[in-house]
């Protein structure tokens, strides 16, 4: 997302209100950006150091090929200062330099943007050392903090910000935009329907795992239908091998939970609402083999399983004791 037109597509509120403000030349001292991880937070910074900075915009699109659009989209401009948490928190130190950075003429203009990546990550000094700065803003500068917590920011810091809330991509926009990437229409929807973050969702769409993950799923509710006294050995040579660790073993376990949903969705003929897509001939098959009330009861053991994974049940005993319910 390099453009507002782009920013418009998933953010439209937050788009139409920095662009107004730029239009009217009234770009506020300092913004606070805060949405969950794949949003757009560093993307719509982006854009607007761009057209803060951009001799040659179109309205308020910057130009993306001029010196300055170029050097910002690079991490280089000067007159640009990026921080990011040193470690697992943003430091003093880190406040200290870039107020001192500020004390200096700008190198190209008198104009200076500061962005502050996961603010909630900023130490109690760096925090208080930040108020203070934000506390003598000039006119000629722009502070964007953007973070995923905006309730762990000191208060009188999200007093002084313009705050911009960022809403969660839905699903329609996010598979638009994961086949724009290059995933198959399949993948875009299947994965769409596990996470609305941009970033995660591209991450799992590009993993061999994840692929192998959906192959294991579909093939264990096959076992469950045809072959139900080798459940178990599937589980044990096949599953566990596979999803190793918890974060894994919810992540199958969401899938299966999408397979369940889309056999209720085949009985009630609501074939838009399927997201195994390319799996359609054997949801038919499955509905034929589990009732309404058993694919109803193995939505919930599915469930009852992920919340055992989170109270530290042993991953095998939690599968194994799903299975038993879901064998027939």
């Amino acid at each position: 997302m390099k453009t507002w037109s782009d920013i418009a597509s998933i953010q439209p509120l937050v788009a139409r209100m920095l662009t107004n403000s730029l239009a009217k030349q009234r770009v506020s001292h300092a913004y606070l950006f805060q949405g969950n991880r794949g949003t757009g937070k560093k993307a719509i910074s982006m854009v607007l150091a761009k057209s803060i900075f951009c001799r040659h915009k179109s309205g308020e699109e910057p130009c993306q090929q001029c010196k300055d659009c170029q050097r910002i989209e690079s991490g280089n401009h000067p007159d640009v200062h990026w921080i990011i948490p040193d470690g697992q928190s943003i430091k003093k130190e880190q406040i200290l330099h870039l107020q001192k950075e500020f004390t200096y003429t700008g190198m190209e203009s008198n104009q200076k943007v500061y962005i502050i990546e996961d603010a909630e990550k900023m130490t109690a000094n760096a925090s208080n050392r930040l108020l203070k700065f934000l506390e003598e803003p000039s006119k000629q500068t722009t502070a964007m903090l953007l973070t995923s917590n905006s309730q762990a920011i000191l208060q009188t810091i999200r007093s002084r910000c313009q705050i911009m809330g960022l809403k969660p991509l839905n699903a329609a926009n996010l598979q638009r935009q994961l086949q724009e990437e290059g995933l198959s229409p399949s993948n875009a929807r299947l994965i769409s329907a596990l996470t609305n973050n941009i970033t995660e969702a591209l991450e799992i769409g590009h993993d061999d795992w994840f692929a192998n993950a959906r192959k294991i799923v579909v093939q264990l509710t096959e076992v469950l239908q045809s072959k139900p006294e080798e459940a178990m050995l599937f589980i044990n040579n096949q599953w566990m091998p596979h999803f190793k660790e918890r974060q894994q073993m919810q992540r199958g376990l969401d899938l299966l939970l999408l397979w369940f949903k889309d056999i209720v969705y085949s009985f009630v003929d609501n074939e838009e609402a399927i997201v195994f897509i390319n799996e359609k001939d054997k949801l038919s098959q499955a509905s034929l083999h589990w009732s309404k009330q058993e694919t109803t009861d193995a939505l919930q053991r599915i469930l009852e399983a992920k919340r055992k994974l989170e109270q530290n049940v042993h991953p095998a005993l939690a599968m194994e004791q799903l299975t038993l319910h879901l064998k027939r």
